[in-house]
């Protein structure tokens, strides 16, 4: 039984004309290009394997042990056999000096301090200073207090009752005053001005509001009636004028040139774009499956193909019998992919 009528249809495999034609040579020529590439890389990896193998692992392990023996091992014995001792001793007799220190002080300078604080100083600023204080205090400094503050109210009562009754004979006089100036304004100032406003400043001004109005009504009137005039005289002489040569002139020729030259153009341009975008796809396909046919080469069948490379095997051969409608029709030039197809 053909096992090609169970193999599924290459889903990269391209059906036009130029990709018949310029597969079997781009693949040659890829398959060369690629070929000696790929061999220099698998020898630099091997290369670099076989290195880290052989001598990077061993020589970090002999530079870990000759640390580990001539540095740490001897670092560590040093620390606990000898610092940790030589820290202790000397922890304990520097506490043992400072002890002594601490008793000498207490007892040279801390305690005569004290006994001279106590029974010196402390009467002597008791006796001589406080106590003078004290007394100078209650027997004079208070009693002059006293006094100078009962003076000192007395002036302020009497100081107070003179300027309240100041105060009051200004604010009398200020409100005098202020009662006749206010008559003496309201009766040469606001009346008349009252009146001229009454009199004359408001009719006048009402008079100049509606001349304004009136004025300014006639003005839109003439505005409008120049601006249909100009509007008259511009489509008269322009705008019908535009539009006839734009209708008779313009449009068929513009017409013209867009059926037969724009639209030729573009629909040339996207044909040529499709065109180019179909070739770079299909060299590109090409050069895809000229990679996966140079893979196979390499490896010797399909079984050792790597994940992520699609097979390309066709739905029906040259040497099949049998048909399946359902399949995609095989390329008839992908001879080298079933030769290899059916030695794996």
């Amino acid at each position: 039984m053909d096992d090609s009528r169970h193999q599924a249809p290459d889903r990269y495999e391209p059906d036009t004309a130029l990709t018949r034609l310029i597969r079997i040579p781009v693949r040659i020529v890829v398959l060369v290009l690629v070929l000696p590439v790929r061999m220099v890389w698998d020898l630099l990896a091997a290369g670099r394997h076989a290195v880290d193998r052989t001598l990077l692992r061993p020589l970090g392990r002999g530079l870990a042990w000759l640390l580990d023996t001539l540095v740490l091992t001897p670092l560590v014995w040093l620390y606990a056999n000898l610092l940790t001792p030589l820290g202790h001793g000397t922890a304990w007799l520097l506490g043992k000096v400072g002890q002594g220190v601490a008793w000498l002080l207490a007892t040279l300078v801390v305690a005569p301090a004290g006994g001279l604080w106590r029974y010196v100083f402390v009467p002597a600023v008791r006796y001589g200073v406080v106590v003078p204080l004290v007394w100078l205090y209650g027997a004079v400094l208070a009693p002059l207090g006293r006094g100078t503050a009962w003076v000192l109210d007395r002036v302020w009562q009497g100081t107070a009752w003179v300027l309240g009754g100041v105060w009051k004979g200004i604010a009398a006089t200020g409100r005098a005053l202020g009662t006749a100036v206010t008559w003496l304004v309201m009766t040469l100032l606001v009346a008349p001005a009252c009146w001229l406003y009454r009199r004359v400043l408001a009719p006048v001004g009402r008079e100049i509001a509606d001349a304004a109005e009136v004025a300014w009504r006639i003005a839109g009137y003439l505005s409008r009636a120049v601006g249909r005039g100009i509007a008259w005289l511009f489509r008269h002489l322009i705008g019908i004028p535009v539009a006839w040569a734009y209708r008779t002139v313009c449009a068929p020729l513009g017409h013209f040139v867009r059926d037969a030259l724009w639209a030729p153009a573009r629909r040339a341009a996207a044909e040529a774009r499709r065109a180019a975008r179909s070739a770079l796809t299909t060299a590109r396909e090409t050069v895809r499956q000229a990679r996966r046919d140079a893979w196979r080469a390499l490896v010797g069948g399909t079984g050792g193909t790597r994940s992520g490379e699609p097979l390309g095997v066709p739905a029906r051969t040259l040497g099949s019998t049998t048909t399946v409608p359902s399949a995609a029709q095989a390329s008839e030039t992908s001879l080298l992919g079933e030769k290899l197809v059916k030695q794996g």
